[in-house]
């Protein structure tokens, strides 16, 4: 049942309970329909997010249209999973931009605030901070350890994603600048990324649709800098976010 349809009949009921117990002043039956308005109030679905994001403002916009940018990338089958493992992209988080950090803690400096450093690690490693998170549109504290999980760096672009989409063909280092790429990788609510897996925006969008013009910019510009290619699926469901929300979009500049 739609929400709205969910609020009317709440309403209707509640509205039904209250002119009921004033015609005949049975109480008993005023609380059935009570309990039927709680029980219905418990499982209504939650309305859609729509809280905008700043996840996109440390990369520049060019001057072509998102929907140009679309359309210069190939659409083709999803290729076999075949050979992929997630050594394929280097063993763990590296360091390509060799500022000494890996780029997990990069990005957790990056998209946290009020971050909290581990001594003698440089500056690198992050203890703590909060994320406002553009998944969800919620905060979270982030505290290094057995919680560490609440926050997890995505892939925009699945690692599995990407074997299946071109990364095949691409060698074993530029594999490894894709995997740690800061343009492919954004601190999130973790149960949201476990969601995720290796879906693509075919099958899977934030649940914060505020954040949906943003993300599915971020993986457009990420196949475009890489030449990996889309599925007409894909490439649809792209298009469709973009159409309907943000049709004057401006593409992510590339190097």
């Amino acid at each position: 049942m739609s929400t709205r349809r969910t609020t009317r009949l709440l309403a209707a009921l509640a509205g039904g309970a209250v002119v009921l117990s004033s015609l005949t002043g049975c109480t008993a039956a005023e609380s059935i329909l009570w309990d039927i308005v709680d029980e219905l109030e418990a499982t209504a679905p939650e309305p859609a997010l729509e809280a905008e994001s700043d996840a996109n403002a440390g990369f520049a916009e060019s001057d072509e249209p998102l929907l140009e940018q679309l359309a210069t990338i190939d659409v083709k089958g999803r290729a076999p999973k075949t050979g992929y493992e997630r050594d394929e992209f280097g063993s763990g988080w590296k360091d390509p931009d060799r500022n000494g950090c890996d780029a997990r803690n990069d990005m957790l400096r990056r998209d946290l605030r009020d971050v909290e450093l581990k001594e003698g690690t440089n500056g690198c490693v992050v203890l703590a901070g909060t994320l406002d998170d553009a998944f969800t549109a919620t905060e979270i504290d982030f505290v290094r350890g057995p919680n560490s999980g609440d926050v997890q760096i995505d892939h925009l672009v699945a690692l599995s994603d990407a074997w299946q989409k071109g990364a095949q063909r691409l060698d074993e280092e530029e594999r490894v600048l894709f995997a740690n790429d800061p343009l492919n990788l954004l601190a999130v609510d973790g149960p949201s990324n476990s969601s995720k897996g290796d879906a693509d925006a075919a099958t899977w969008l934030p649940p914060n649709r505020g954040f949906w013009c943003d993300y599915v910019a971020r993986q457009t510009a990420v196949k475009a800098k890489y030449e990996l290619w889309m599925t007409v699926a894909e490439r649809d469901a792209i298009e469709g976010v973009v159409t309907e929300r943000c049709p004057d979009a401006r593409a992510l500049a590339i190097d």
